[in-house]
């Protein structure tokens, strides 16, 4: 995982040293994540869930051909659900940080892949009871991104990418309600993994 962080500390000196040559791009973004839950212990993963994100995004492209940086404030919402329960939604901020190389097309189409670190602080519900047990978000997490895009007319954009936890996102806990829970179930840990699509527009 250093390499991602390896990449965006390089992309930010370059961003540093060259700032006059640099150009700034604003726009909006929005799409679709499919996540899963995948857990530990014993404990069987959770099911595909669909869910959304959206908010502002901003592209640097510094005076390196093909390289270019991007980042983004979005309002996300994911949900997991296990076999025969009802499903837990997570509302989070999620603030992901993509250096990206691409090859332009002409002036028509520009395709790239991308990779970089993604930080995420929950702003919703953060547990749920689920009888002995209690499912329990945590307050923030480390995720990173991998994936490829296209860019049409300097505008628009079409991005798909799989982003994946670098630590837990949420686990079991016993219920204050019951002195004691299944132990296959109590403690089990869970990592929020999602294939996301995203289409974004640059004024």
């Amino acid at each position: 995982m250093k390499k991602f962080f390896t990449m965006t500390v390089m992309a930010v000196a370059l961003m540093c040293a060259t700032p006059a040559n640099a150009q700034f791009a604003f726009g909006v973004k929005g799409g679709l994540n499919m996540t899963k839950v995948e857990m530990n212990n014993g404990v069987s993963d959770s099911k595909n869930r669909t869910g959304f994100f959206i908010g502002p995004t901003v592209k640097l492209t510094i005076p390196i051909v093909g390289l270019s940086v991007d980042a983004a404030a979005l309002f996300n919402q994911t949900e997991a659900k296990w076999e025969n329960e009802s499903a837990v939604k997570q509302q989070s901020i999620q603030i992901p940080i993509n250096v990206r190389y691409g090859i332009g097309i002409g002036e028509i189409a520009n395709i790239f892949a991308f990779a970089g670190p993604q930080f995420g602080f929950n702003i919703g519900d953060k547990d749920k009871n689920y009888g002995t047990s209690e499912w329990k978000w945590k307050t923030s997490n480390l995720s990173a991104n991998i994936g490829v895009g296209v860019t049409l007319m300097n505008h628009l954009q079409g991005t798909i990418n799989y982003n994946f936890a670098l630590g837990k996102t949420g686990e079991f806990k016993n219920s204050s309600n019951f002195e004691q829970a299944t132990q296959v179930i109590n403690g089990a840990k869970g990592k929020s993994n999602s294939w996301q699509i995203g289409v974004a527009y640059f004024f």
